[in-house]
């Protein structure tokens, strides 16, 4: 059986910096020791986890005509590895991105405002 090629469709896409925060906000949350987004800001002494339906507050994209520049900013869970942790969100997010919207990412910037403290016992 032969592979047919689809033919280039002719204009552009274009893809909202809301939904380029979206994908990746659900990326993270997909990776094992992230627990939950952060605030972008730390002006208030405590930072508070978002919940699900507002992810895209704790993802900042900057985009331009060379590519996305993702910053963004979670809670760690105790106990694990944020290096690894973090190399894990970053590389899972640059993957959805390129994947799934087709985006030239440029750098993803994992910024660990807080670390999610399990209850003792």
């Amino acid at each position: 059986m032969a592979m047919l090629e689809s033919p280039a469709v002719a204009g552009e896409l274009l893809i909202t910096d809301d939904v380029i925060a979206e994908l990746a906000g659900y990326a993270a949350l997909e990776c094992y020791g992230v627990v939950g987004m952060a605030r972008p800001s730390m002006s208030d002494s405590f930072t508070k986890m978002l919940p699900a339906h507002r992810l895209r507050r704790g993802v900042v994209v900057h985009s331009d005509s060379d590519g996305v520049i993702i910053d963004m900013y979670v809670i760690i869970e105790d106990g694990v590895n944020l290096a690894a942790v973090s190399r894990n969100l970053a590389d899972t997010v640059r993957y959805v991105l390129e994947y799934y919207a087709q985006l030239d990412v440029l750098d993803v910037c994992i910024h660990v405002q807080d670390i999610h403290l399990k209850p003792r016992r």
